[in-house]
């Protein structure tokens, strides 16, 4: 009889099992991804962000964002918007849905979302992140976390924004060491990532320039963090999260992955979409880099999916 493992954290009174975790990413952790994610062993599952006026209005939008499945507790939906007030009403309804934790997004930079005030926007306004927090930690059963940057350039104002998370309830902070204007270029700042975790109590996740696993244990030795959210890195290499670099993956291994992703993008989008939506992941997948213009095109032409396995078998073979 063995002993069981150790939880390498808590989010309040919930057990996480493991240090890897998939970032969520708009358009890319859907279920079909973020459940393989979590199969090859993400820590947790976190949900693509939704936006709470869709919750709150008659959308079916949220419903599909935020679906997931047992195996993959303990999930994480997460939220934004601007409105303390609303974003309480969207998260009260959407924790009837069965989520462990809820997520509050405060570091996407993207224009259309920063410049109304919401995700990495939300940063210019410490007061309105404070007011979040004590109403959704006050009203919510499940812990409340939250997602952040550095800032802007001109306002790094990270551990003020970390504390003020953890001061008014917040259980967990996840940052992305890079400021809105970097989005996801240059370098991120792991030495930032240290300050926070020095700065707050509650567990922090490390976000930024993890692509190989010898990154997970260098970024933990180097800020402290407990543990590391992984993104675009994840896209290519999923079998990251099984402590496998991309050159250690066998042919046979990305096939079998290929042909369940797929299955599972097809089962919860439907034949025409599921195929379709299939096709980023695809490009992915197979490197399409180190393949030639002629075969890209081939692969990624729409057709059924069982002429799309026969195609990338045939890929297989001729590069095996």
């Amino acid at each position: 009889m063995t002993d069981s493992p150790s939880p390498t954290f808590h989010i309040r009174d919930i057990p996480i099992y493991g240090d890897a975790i998939l970032a969520p990413m708009d358009g890319y952790s859907d279920w079909p991804f973020r459940s393989m994610c979590r199969e090859f062993g993400s820590a947790m599952s976190y949900t693509e962000f939704v936006q709470v006026e869709k919750i709150l209005s008659k959308s079916k939008q949220p419903a599909k964002k935020l679906y997931f499945e047992v195996a993959e507790r303990p999930v994480t939906f997460q939220l934004y918007g601007d409105d303390p007030d609303k974003i309480l009403e969207a998260a009260l309804r959407v924790q009837d849905w069965g989520p462990d934790i809820i997520d509050v997004n405060m570091g996407c930079p993207a224009k259309a979302i920063s410049h109304r005030g919401a995700g990495v926007g939300m940063m210019k306004s410490p007061l309105k992140i404070a007011r979040t927090f004590k109403k959704l930690s006050a009203k919510l059963k499940v812990p409340v976390t939250g997602k952040i940057r550095l800032g802007w350039e001109r306002n790094k104002n990270y551990k003020l924004i970390a504390r003020i998370v953890e001061e008014c309830g917040g259980s967990l902070i996840a940052i992305h060491g890079r400021t809105k204007e970097q989005s996801y270029g240059g370098n991120a700042n792991w030495d930032a990532i240290a300050e926070v975790k020095a700065a707050v109590k509650i567990p922090v996740i490390g976000n930024g320039d993890v692509k190989l696993v010898e990154d997970i244990e260098r970024m933990k030795r180097h800020t402290g963090c407990d543990a590391v959210m992984i993104g675009r890195g994840a896209l290519a290499n999923p079998w990251i999260f099984s402590k496998l670099d991309r050159e250690q993956v066998t042919s046979e291994q990305v096939r079998e992955t290929v042909r369940r992703h797929l299955a599972k993008s097809v089962e919860f989008y439907g034949e025409e979409d599921g195929q379709r939506l299939f096709r980023k992941y695809a490009v992915q997948y197979l490197l399409m880099k180190t393949l030639t213009r002629e075969t890209r095109r081939q692969i990624l032409k729409p057709m059924p999916p069982a002429e799309f396995l026969e195609a990338l078998n045939q890929v297989y073979t001729l590069t095996a």
